[in-house]
């Protein structure tokens, strides 16, 4: 993973957050930027994971990587949330 992949994967992180918030029912009692950190390690994590089984290089859309980061990223919400509830 280069530079470059690690910045998309902030950036892309920012918008994974978001949709993996968006993918767990209910409302979550976490923090918005609690969230965006959950994207951009679910992000990066992601993309380790493509790389490792061979689809994070394709040509277009990576759909399978970007599937990946999302369910990630959800994992990580909901998780965060049950933590959060029970504080």
């Amino acid at each position: 993973m280069h530079v470059t992949g690690i910045v998309m994967a902030i950036i892309i992180g920012l918008v994974i957050g978001a949709l993996g918030r968006l993918v767990v029912p209910g409302r979550q009692p976490i923090p918005i930027w609690l969230t965006i950190v959950i994207g951009i390690v679910a992000a990066l994590i992601g993309t380790a994971i493509a790389g490792a089984v061979g689809v994070a290089d394709t040509s277009g859309i990576d759909w399978i990587e970007l599937a990946i980061q999302v369910v990630l990223a959800a994992v990580g919400v909901a998780a965060t949330a049950g933590f959060y509830a029970r504080r």
